[in-house]
């Protein structure tokens, strides 16, 4: 809920601010259930673009279960907040362990990725409490996207299960892809590509069952497969896209979403007038926006400005925006007063939260909740 000292209203907010569509994010959180749910598939929503336990709550339907984090601060939140099945999904290193023992033991079912032998040597060193207690594993496959994970035409990989599932400290839930190619894809290839990766991921399930080694979870998830899901999708166990509680222009390029699909905004107030060259400058910088978005958008910059197509965000440092227009046309200045807020919609929407510790959150115009995402790691 928003305090009693938060603005009413939208145009009384202090600037740069983060703003969300309270309205939207219900319909994308909606919208997701319901597919999962016609997919056959469950739904474990990634907690990493909201960080609040607002979020989190639309996101799981008010079930407060199922969730998967990427830092050891989120779940250390959510676990605090009333969630109770929590996938910690980053390798687990040496620093961490300390805490993610302490989550092993306090919730329900919680569960770690592993890649290789050493992060079992961690495992194993860390033994939980109660006796009998055991570590819930899931082995991150590497399917093409060549980030984290045990490629899943390695040799080593069914010798890696094995150990896990032998184990007197683990148990073997089960294995996880995250299929980033799509991010590179739009439309009907977004499905092709996802299908190409799942497709791998069910040959390892079915090599690890030649092998009398259960998969109790197969998992796979990004918000362009989850958003355009492909042929294969329903063959999976549960799926874990995150960003589609905000959206942002890059899944509307991408196809995962209508623009009027977009919840987040950043708000920011004109400064001041620069006829001379065309320009004006806005109080937003990086730390409002972030970097990401350069050369990547339809208008090769950071951003799309709310409702001025004739107007294109230039240049940025750290709390200074300037904004032009496109095509060499003479800014309206009478439309944008000094003081006049701006709305940017933001390129990638992880990104742009990841700036800001409050976020503003709406119906129509008027404020009414404020959201404080978690942070750190």
């Amino acid at each position: 809920m928003a305090a009693p000292d938060t603005p009413s209203t939208l145009n009384e907010l202090q600037t740069p601010c983060m703003t969300v569509d309270l309205d939207v994010v219900k319909a994308n959180c909606t919208r997701m259930i319901e597919r999962a749910q016609g997919l056959g598939v469950g739904l474990r929503p990634h907690m990493k673009t909201s960080k609040t336990l607002e979020g989190g709550r639309l996101l799981t339907g008010g079930s407060c279960s199922r969730i998967v984090v990427s830092t050891v601060a989120e779940a250390e939140f959510f676990a605090s907040g009333g969630f109770d099945d929590i996938t910690y999904g980053h390798i687990i290193t040496q620093d961490k362990m300390p805490r993610l023992a302490v989550l092993a033991q306090k919730l329900k079912r919680f569960h770690v990725f592993i890649d290789c032998e050493e992060h079992i040597d961690l495992l194993e060193g860390e033994p939980l409490v109660p006796p009998g207690r055991m570590w819930s594993v899931i082995v991150k496959i590497n399917t093409g996207y060549n980030r984290a994970g045990i490629n899943w035409h390695d040799e080593t990989l069914v010798p890696l299960v094995k150990k896990v599932r032998d184990s007197l400290w683990m148990d073997f839930e089960g294995i996880y892809i995250h299929e980033g190619m799509c991010y590179d894809k739009q439309g009907e290839a977004v499905k092709s590509t996802a299908d190409e990766q799942i497709h791998r991921l069910m040959q390892v399930s079915e090599l690890l069952s030649t092998h009398d080694i259960k998969c109790h979870t197969v998992s796979v998830g990004s918000t362009p497969s989850c958003s355009l899901p492909g042929k294969l999708m329903s063959k999976v166990t549960e799926i874990h896209p995150g960003n589609y509680v905000f959206y942002d222009v890059q899944q509307w390029q991408i196809g995962s979403c209508k623009r009027s699909d977009i919840a987040l905004r950043v708000a920011t107030r004109v400064m001041a007038h620069y006829p001379q060259r065309n320009e004006l400058i806005v109080d937003c910088g990086f730390t409002a926006l972030s970097h990401d978005g350069k050369g990547a958008m339809p208008n090769g910059t950071w951003c799309l400005i709310e409702g001025c197509p004739k107007l294109k965000f230039v240049r940025i440092s750290q709390e200074y925006g300037v904004i032009t227009t496109h095509e060499g046309s003479a800014m309206n200045y009478e439309n944008l007063p000094i003081g006049k807020i701006i709305y940017l919609i933001p390129y990638h929407a992880c990104a742009t939260a990841a700036m800001h510790p409050v976020y503003y959150v709406h119906s129509g115009e008027n404020i009414v909740e404020v959201w404080r995402p978690n942070r750190g790691w």
